[in-house]
């Protein structure tokens, strides 16, 4: 099967399609994200997370690039965004209430279309970041546990 190489007027083809299926623009996935971000930062677990973001406008520029490469398919993010996490000792707790705040906030802000683009993205985002950043609790070795017997 050949693959069909990507141009940018294949890239804006397929943006303008998401967007008129969805409802989802740059500024409106701008707008959630200061929402949303701006709740996230109040939120009692989450609010510590974000306590190292010196320059807000700037970081929400990188999400407004990540979120538009995820949900629009613009390629206009090329970072790295488990290495952006990895210092924030997140438990599934973190993941958890992201996931919940994220989908209150994309069903009053965005079409269902638009909501359930985002939110299938967002849980995929989560469910590789948290495989990824948190490591499972796995019984020693040589332990009654790892080898199957009861106690």
């Amino acid at each position: 099967m050949n693959a069909i190489p990507e141009t940018p007027e294949r890239r804006a083809a397929l943006t303008g399609e998401i967007a008129a299926r969805t409802g989802l623009g740059e500024e409106a996935i701008g707008s959630f994200l200061r929402a949303f971000y701006g709740a996230a930062r109040q939120d009692p677990l989450l609010g510590p997370a974000f306590a190292g973001v010196a320059d807000w406008e700037r970081h929400i520029a990188t999400l407004t690039r990540f979120w538009g490469s995820v949900a629009l398919m613009t390629g206009g993010y090329h970072g790295q965004p488990m290495q952006a996490h990895a210092h924030l000792a997140l438990t599934p707790a973190h993941f958890a209430r992201w996931l919940a705040l994220f989908e209150e906030t994309a069903r009053v802000h965005f079409t269902e279309e638009g909501a359930g683009h985002m939110l299938e993205r967002a849980r995929r985002i989560a469910r590789s970041l948290e495989m990824g950043l948190i490591p499972l609790a796995l019984p020693a070795r040589g332990s009654p546990r790892a080898l199957g017997v009861q106690s």
